[in-house]
């Protein structure tokens, strides 16, 4: 059904027509001549203010505004990966084959090809019973993913017919027989963004999500449908970790969003993920993952459709069974584009000019994360995790967007420009940052690691944060004011810092470090720490502990290849060696 308003007013991305047939919150509607897409937010009386998410130059009152009668949603099925879009789903690399290198207003183009041909394999046959969520059939939708195309939400019945070969998306597959009548179902299935797609229950998620930096994994880890927040000034490397995590996660599936961050970061992206290896498949990264471009050169509105576009298609990947992982970079570009329609709507502001609304917002968004038990016969698990980078002007904690994105999310990893400016990489300050998933991936830890890997986390952190008291003394006084045992705290404390927090992300051995050795590496330093303090009880100067050769092969431990751990248990024992060997037989 469609119908026509007018414009009567323009106020940037905000139009306000009048007139609209049955007008509800949320319709898709196209404005003037150009057809540019938008969306109600708000109605009053026979007005409806509408967000358009293209450039508004040109629009005047008197031009007609049609709705569509449906809400913004997006099309879901074989052909999302490897796909670039932008915030509201248009392939950009069709565009710019299509249209050059700059998108024209009003271009309209769908989400997944119409022409490309997909080879579907029935799993389900004719006169089985089915429900939403069952699989009908699958897709090798890439080399390393597996599409598993499901009966949506709503249609229960019986399959009167299913068909085998190779079809478009929109072609009919199979026939479902409802008390409704015959439903025809295709591969492709368009879903609201802003509605959340239906699950059989959440479960507690306990197993972490690998992302192969030490400071994540080993101290302030993440769960396969855990949420984070990862804030921190300009140049503190936000994106650099984002895309690490994108790189290295054993998620599944990838969903990075750019949202508002500026272009030329998003460029990285768009080059770089072409080029990278999957580390689990050996195969392209981009083969399972699906990259929405929004820069903060696009149209304001477009950043809030972007994340809900990103989310949904989560989601989608969710339901078949898989691991996702959904990057949002960055959520105070998002919540900036609340402020600005807010703003035109003429809405009572809240803390700093943000609507009153920001916190319920973001909670909406984050609380879309997790770990689910789908909707299907066979109870199959899949996960969201949102990890979400935030913007604060000038690293500045206390400002909303920051507060309330800590107000929802259980992970914390707080960067610091200071440690960024050190080349400290990931600059995660580790004495702000927290976990509160930590109790859950504990049990996964002695289960699938070492029974003392917590107990180790726990002795290195309290290391941490004993160095950090000690600090203030050395400035004051001097190291020499200090106790032998107290400089050794300041040794393994510069030895975690500098030999466990610290990678080098250009280094194939450094890069990523799996939880094995992230154990090995931590159990060998504080190895050495434990050592030297019975070597101090026992009379030993701390000099002599200080310099031992060994030191300079922890340093260079964390550069050890995966497959070579064995080298771990060698230089235990040299530690051992080198202590003994110094005229003590406290250790022989």
């Amino acid at each position: 059904m469609e119908g026509k308003g007018v414009v009567v007013k323009v106020a940037g991305p905000l139009v306000v027509a009048r007139d609209l047939p049955d007008p509800k919150m949320y319709d898709l509607v196209k404005v003037g001549k150009d057809r540019l897409m938008g969306e109600i937010i708000e109605l009053r009386g026979n007005l409806a203010s509408i967000q358009v998410y293209e450039e508004t130059a040109g629009l005047g009152p008197g031009d007609e505004v049609i709705s569509t009668g449906e809400p913004l949603s997006v099309e879901l099925g074989p052909g999302l990966l490897t796909s670039i879009y932008d915030g509201v789903q248009r392939p950009l690399d069709v565009i710019q084959a299509r249209f050059g290198n700059y998108i024209a207003r009003g271009v309209e183009v769908p989400g997944l090809s119409r022409e490309r041909r997909w080879p579907f394999a029935p799993v389900a046959k004719r006169g089985d019973e089915v429900g939403p969520g069952d699989v009908l059939g699958t897709v090798p939708e890439t080399e390393v993913i597996t599409h598993k195309i499901m009966v949506p939400p709503g249609v229960q019945g019986r399959i009167s017919e299913i068909r085998e070969g190779e079809f478009t998306v929109d072609e009919v597959i199979a026939v479902v027989e409802t008390p409704q009548g015959e439903v025809p179902l295709t591969m492709v299935q368009r879903w609201p963004v802003r509605r959340p797609r239906p699950y059989q229950r959440k479960v507690s998620p306990y197993e972490p999500l690998v992302t192969g930096q030490r400071v994540v994994d080993t101290f302030f880890p993440i769960t396969k449908g855990g949420t984070a927040c990862v804030p921190g000034p300009f140049g503190s490397g936000k994106t650099v970790l984002q895309h690490a995590i994108a790189k290295w996660a054993n998620a599944q599936i990838v969903v990075f969003v750019g949202c508002g961050e500026r272009g030329n970061e998003m460029t990285d992206v768009l080059l770089e993920f072409p080029e990278l290896t999957d580390p689990y498949s050996g195969k392209p990264l981009m083969l399972r993952t699906v990259l929405i471009a929004n820069t903060s050169n696009m149209p304001v509105a477009a950043r809030e459709a972007s994340v809900y576009t990103g989310i949904t298609i989560a989601e989608y990947y969710r339901d078949m069974g898989y691991h996702v992982a959904l990057q949002a970079d960055s959520t105070s570009r998002w919540a900036e584009a609340l402020r600005e329609i807010s703003g035109r709507l003429e809405e009572m502001p809240g803390e700093e000019g943000y609507p009153a609304y920001l916190g319920t917002r973001l909670a909406s968004f984050y609380e879309r994360a997790g770990r689910v038990v789908c909707l299907g016969s066979d109870m199959r698990e899949g996960s969201v995790t949102a990890i979400g980078s935030v913007s604060p002007p000038g690293g500045d904690l206390s400002e909303p967007v920051t507060q309330a994105t800590l107000r929802v999310v259980k992970v914390f990893w707080g960067l610091e420009d200071r440690l960024a400016f050190a080349r400290h990489f990931p600059a995660i300050n580790w004495l702000n940052s927290y976990s509160l998933y930590l109790d859950k991936v504990e049990e996964y830890w002695s289960a699938e690691v070492e029974m003392d890997y917590p107990e180790l986390r726990e002795e290195a952190m309290a290391i941490l944060q004993r160095e950090a008291e000690l600090q203030e003394v050395v400035r004051l006084i001097g190291i020499e004011a200090l106790s032998d045992q107290e400089r050794m705290i300041m040794e393994t404390a510069k030895s975690l810092r500098e030999d466990f927090l610290q990678q080098n992300a250009f280094d194939d051995a450094d890069a990523f470090t799996s939880l094995r050795k992230q154990y090995r590496l931590l159990r060998l330093i504080l190895t050495y720490h434990r050592q030297a303090m019975k070597e101090l009880e026992a009379g030993r100067p701390v000099e002599e502990l200080i310099d031992l050769p060994v030191q300079e092969e922890i340093a260079r431990a964390k550069f050890i290849p995966e497959e070579e751990l064995e080298r771990f248990d060698e230089l235990e024992k040299r530690i051992v060696e080198q202590m003994s060997r110094r005229g003590t037989d406290v250790l022989a």
